[in-house]
């Protein structure tokens, strides 16, 4: 799966951006350019060209795009693949989860038309709508090895809500592209080279939201924190987020509406 976010839509953590991923001299007298960083129509296409045969993407006048793996190119992949949309939120879904069936119960779905991806979605609308509940016990009830991200593309405030869970088993990179986009993807190839020194392995059991920014769900009331990366050439580039367990977040935010949401999440 891959989404792409314009900058001004996903609002990505500062210290995402790698160092060397600025714009840089391309000449003494020539314009400057983006090294190594690619724009979101060439990160699409590598894509489709690593999954020829079965990907499409459903993109957005806002500035958002969603690649997926359709059901006849899922036998190149590891792990189940899912997307799915309903009244204009979208998800891509990686994995499984093990408690899906006393899940749906418990949002009064039906156990027929339900899968994770439509799970994942009445989750979102819940935060989003019908709270107050705290985001990050949803997202812990969530049992499971998964990765996915949600696209709300509702007109008056699209946003984006990206989880991974703590086990390590599904792979989720992210990083910025050439434009200045969010670059979330599982394929490790297509991100590194789409976005440079900036790209990252989303961190193991947390969630992102567009507004509220990055924060741990399984340590909900620790603050996160950023760790420069080095490659091999020793250069900086982009930043690894850990747990930070010496300073503390005075309360958790409760979710009501779509506006509260992001006004609380950094309390």
């Amino acid at each position: 799966m891959l989404g792409i976010f314009h900058k001004q839509l996903a609002h990505p953590p500062q210290e995402l951006n790698s160092p060397e991923a600025v714009n840089i001299p391309s000449g003494k007298q020539g314009p400057t350019v983006r090294r190594q960083l690619k724009n979101p129509d060439e990160i699409l296409r590598d894509f489709h060209s690593a999954y020829p045969d079965d990907s499409f993407t459903a993109s957005f006048g806002c500035g958002a795009a969603l690649a997926c793996v359709g059901p006849q190119g899922r036998h190149l992949c590891k792990h189940e693949r899912l997307f799915c949309g309903f009244e204009n939120i979208y998800c891509m879904f990686i994995g499984r989860l093990d408690n899906l069936s006393s899940l749906i119960r418990q949002y009064g779905l039906s156990g027929k038309a339900t899968n994770e991806a439509m799970l994942v979605i009445e989750a979102y609308r819940t935060l989003r709508d019908r709270g107050p509940y705290p985001a990050d016990q949803v997202i812990k009830d969530l049992s499971g090895s998964f990765a996915f991200v949600v696209f709300d593309s509702s007109a008056n405030d699209p946003s984006v809500f990206a989880a991974l869970s703590s086990d390590g088993e599904i792979p989720l990179f992210w990083g910025i592209g050439g434009d200045g986009s969010v670059v979330i993807c599982d394929d490790r190839d297509i991100a590194k080279a789409g976005c440079g020194k900036s790209y990252a392995p989303f961190p193991p059991g947390c969630m992102f939201h567009s507004e509220g920014g990055l924060k741990s769900f399984e340590h909900p009331m620790n603050r996160l924190k950023p760790m420069p990366r080095v490659d091999s050439e020793g250069m900086m580039c982009g930043a690894n987020f850990k747990v930070d367990t010496f300073t503390k977040i005075n309360s958790m935010p409760r979710v009501g509406s779509a506006t509260n949401w992001a006004s609380s999440w950094n309390q």
